[in-house]
């Protein structure tokens, strides 16, 4: 932690001396443990949730904020300083966390509570940072080529190849860096009924990345950088659970469907950053367009055909599916000055402005002998224009006492149109507007105690928008539902400890907080279609312990753990959730252990680690929830082992992943339960060895 640098708050400096919690999981640790997507290293992150389909659809929670299945993001996701996903429910931002390739990535960040001052609305709960390798100017051609193996038990055969190539184009002036990658996943679920399949939740991620980098005076830099990536899936990675015995529906890693479930998502990325540094700040001036294209379909068949048949009294259907398709085009601009470090007085100010585009697509159709049935086709293209001014102001008192304060007010407009026809929804054209303007805050004071330690304190602010939905005719009370749900907000308090230690061969990082979260947005039913409600108060509570320790030049020991008590302190009715209720998705109690032991074979550097990861309890949903009805998701361990050797001309590495092949749940859906469904439970990879080979040039 002492070493590693990182950007967040929007200038290098080392992680020890950042006000806050953060972690920086290093890309090559990573792929040395044979981590190759989100699924992987963040499931054995201390203190953060994933929820997950499958690769490509994903809701990360940090530090108990989630409702269950949220609204739009709680976590902001960035690509080196681009602001990527959907802030709405329409551009499905929530459930669509980027899951980005680990290829020639430097490092990725994890920052921990609200982030919104300086990175604006859905960082309420954290933010997760992809940090990009640049291209370097300095001697000739370079790079790596990779390749990977592997085998999951229950499931097929995992591969990846991969390749970087920098090219210097003049020097210290200009330079290309270009990588690409192909990733096969075989996955372990298989499918029964109509279309039998081994490992339907295999995936093929494919993505390619193109970086280039002038400086043409010593003053001016510019990067421009294009990034793609595509996932294919032939099924999600449920396995169906009896709700009531809590035992799987078709036998172990199993589930059943009358109609497949593809899945189909293509990202496309292109930023350009110009810096200009003129001795007393920099500036920076970082254009960005995206568009995030993604396919769905799931069968319905167990929860629709029996609740249908059973209204027209006879076994007309057989079937049933619902496909959604999801469109989102995002141009963003910022403006940022950043002062000179090592001041008594040190700065940072901006301008933001977001302008994105949503189109989301709904079908849901029954099929029987000769006969099909359209229960809804809806259209609901939506926009979403944001401005925003931020700022942080940082003073030196002394050498060792420094205060921060950082301000954002933000304006959005939102926009949207709801066209439907079908049973469920009848024929109907309806349009919604909303506004509203948001302030932000953080202060923190932070106290040198030595030169290798300190303590701070944080206060912050978070704040995710609202927006414009149908109103409805509730047939219960006679009256409309509100046509535009609210923002919620939350106010997080933090203490923290850090510091190095026996000449910085260990280190510490400790926290504490306390994060009040009001109005809270959530799901709720009514007439058997979804509207968006606010209500609630919730209070999350937890403490943070990160440390390293090199004993001795061959020993690496790191450890993290986290304590997180997340419950809402206000009935809410709507959704027959009770003051106490935990938070969905979040374990009490979490832990990782690294242990990694250095050692040379001939004159060749070798390595031997491993790798214990406890993740406690956790709730799919509130406990006394009719719509989605709770399904407890018991804790387990996992043992991760790795060990690797520098041939020099060649790395060669292999690893193991859940030694004892524990069927650990990470998640749960319960949604179609009420309808006669199963309950979806999502697992933690089985079983797996394999070896990777990374050649250098």
């Amino acid at each position: 932690m002492n070493t590693v640098e990182v950007t967040a708050n929007r200038r290098r400096e080392p992680a020890r001396e950042v006000p806050m919690q953060v972690n920086a999981l290093s890309a090559q640790e990573l792929q040395r443990k044979g981590d190759q997507s989100m699924h992987d290293y963040l499931s054995k992150e201390p203190g953060v949730s994933l929820n997950s389909q499958g690769a490509g659809q994903a809701q990360i929670s940090m530090r108990g904020v989630t409702a269950g299945t949220d609204i739009s993001p709680t976590v902001g996701v960035y690509v080196d300083d681009v602001p990527f996903g959907s802030s709405t429910v329409y551009g499905s931002g929530a459930s669509l966390a980027l899951d980005m390739g680990l290829l020639d990535l430097n490092h990725i960040e994890v920052l921990r509570g609200p982030q919104g001052t300086l990175y604006g609305a859905g960082a309420m709960g954290g933010l997760l940072k992809y940090v990009t390798n640049e291209p370097d100017t300095e001697g000739g051609v370079s790079g790596h080529a990779g390749v990977m193996f592997s085998g999951t038990e229950h499931g097929g055969l995992n591969n990846t190849e991969s390749a970087v190539v920098n090219v210097p184009i003049k020097e210290d002036v200009a330079a290309l860096r270009v990588s690409a990658f192909n990733q096969q996943d075989g996955g372990y679920i298989n499918r029964i009924g109509s279309d039998p399949q081994k490992g339907v939740d295999g995936a093929t991620t494919r993505g390619g990345r193109a970086s280039l980098t002038v400086t043409p005076t010593k003053d001016l830099t510019v990067r421009l950088t294009a990034t793609t990536q595509q996932i294919k899936r032939d099924g999600t990675g449920y396995v169906d659970y009896n709700f009531t015995t809590r035992q799987p529906l078709y036998g172990d890693l199993t589930q059943s469907r009358k109609v497949n479930e593809p899945f189909n998502q293509l990202i496309q990325l292109y930023s350009a950053d110009v810096e200009y540094d003129f001795g007393w700040a920099r500036l920076n001036a970082v254009s960005a367009y995206q568009t995030i294209r993604s396919s769905a379909v799931l069968d319905q068949s167990a929860s629709y055909v029996p609740l249908v048949n059973g209204l027209i009294g006879a076994p007309v259907y057989a079937s049933g599916y619902s496909q959604q398709a999801v469109s989102t085009k995002k141009f963003t601009q910022e403006f940022r000055l950043t002062s000179a470090a090592n001041r008594s007085l040190e700065w940072v100010a901006g301008l933001f402005y977001t302008d994105e585009h949503s189109t989301n697509s709904q079908i849901a159709n029954l099929a029987g002998s000769g006969t099909s049935l359209n229960l809804l086709t809806a259209e609901l293209p939506s926009t979403y224009k944001e401005y925003a001014a931020y700022g942080d102001l940082t003073y030196h008192f002394t050498s060792r006492l420094s205060a921060t304060a950082g301000l954002r007010i933000a304006h959005n407009n939102q926009a949207f149109n709801e066209m439907t026809s079908g049973m469920l929804a009848g024929a109907q054209n309806i349009s919604g507007q909303s506004s509203d303007t948001s302030k932000t805050y953080l202060f923190t004071l932070n106290y040198l105690l030595t030169s290798n330690s300190s303590v701070y304190g944080r206060i912050a602010s978070g704040y995710r928008p609202g927006g414009p939905q149908p109103s409805l005719l509730d047939l219960t009370t006679g009256k409309l539902t509100p046509g535009t749900f609210n923002p919620d907000t939350l106010t997080s308090y933090e203490v923290g400890y850090k510091a190095d230690f026996l000449d910085k061969r260990a280190s510490v990082s400790v926290s504490a907080f306390d994060i009040e979260w009001r109005n809270i947005q959530l799901h709720d039913v009514v007439n058997g279609l979804g509207v968006i409600t606010n209500g609630g108060k919730a209070r999350t509570k937890g403490v943070e312990f990160f440390g390293s320790l090199n004993p001795a030049p061959q020993w690496r020991l790191s450890t993290g753990l986290t304590y997180t008590d997340a419950r809402l302190t206000q009935d809410v009715p709507g959704i027959q959730a009770m003051s106490g209720d935990r938070m969905p998705n979040t374990p009490t109690f979490a832990a990782t252990v690294n242990v990694d032991y250095l050692f040379n074979v001939a004159s060749y550097r070798a390595y031997v680690g491993a790798t214990e990861t406890y993740i406690g309890q956790r709730n799919s949903g509130f406990a006394n929830s009719k719509a989605s009805p709770n399904f407890s998701l018991p804790g387990y361990f996992t043992t991760d082992l790795r060990a690797g050797i520098d041939l020099n001309k060649a790395t060669v590495s292999c690893f193991v992943h859940n030694l004892f092949n524990k069927r650990g749940m990470q998640s749960a859906q319960t949604d179609f339960v009420p309808l006669g469904g199963p309950a979806e439970v999502a697992f933690i990879q089985p079983f797996t060895i394999g070896m990777q080979v990374d050649v250098p040039f």
